[in-house]
């Protein structure tokens, strides 16, 4: 499998964050950007990746013991192949364990009509790439809500 997980000793007060991304240089700096902020970060590459992760894979369909319960957040970029943010986003909302998890679409795309989409279907928020310290620390806030 392809999840990496952050290497540093984690707390249990810090937020476990799954950031999906096809491109390696975007997922790096969105990892680096939440460690900094304090959290812990895994990463995967596609869609696909992420729902196995999540216990949500084509073979996992009905399995109940994933990982959905220990992410706190889900940041996923909008376009990437074979599976777009915005179908995984779906897919996340259609299930019953992991409905209520937040999920951040990035995008380097501007585009209105994409992001009344995805938050009409439950993103938490859209931002757009690259992404910056100040959003990350936008980010903190709204999973310590989440958390609260």
């Amino acid at each position: 499998m392809d999840f990496y997980a952050s290497s540093s000793t984690v707390s249990s007060e810090e937020p476990h964050v799954l950031a999906v991304d096809d491109n390696l240089v975007d997922r790096k700096l969105v990892e680096r950007l939440l460690k900094k902020s304090s959290c812990k970060v895994t990463t995967a590459e596609n869609g696909l990746r992420a729902l196995e992760y999540l216990g949500l894979g084509a073979d996992q369909e009905h399995s109940t013991n994933g990982n959905g319960s220990k992410v706190n957040m889900i940041i996923t970029d909008y376009c990437m192949p074979g599976m777009t943010g915005y179908e995984l986003l779906k897919k996340i909302k259609e299930s019953s364990i992991l409905k209520d998890v937040p999920v951040v679409i990035m995008s380097s795309e501007n585009i209105p009509t994409r992001i009344d989409e995805c938050l009409e279907e439950g993103a938490q928020m859209f931002m757009l790439k690259p992404l910056k310290h100040s959003d990350v620390k936008r980010l903190r806030c709204q999973l310590m809500q989440c958390q609260g």
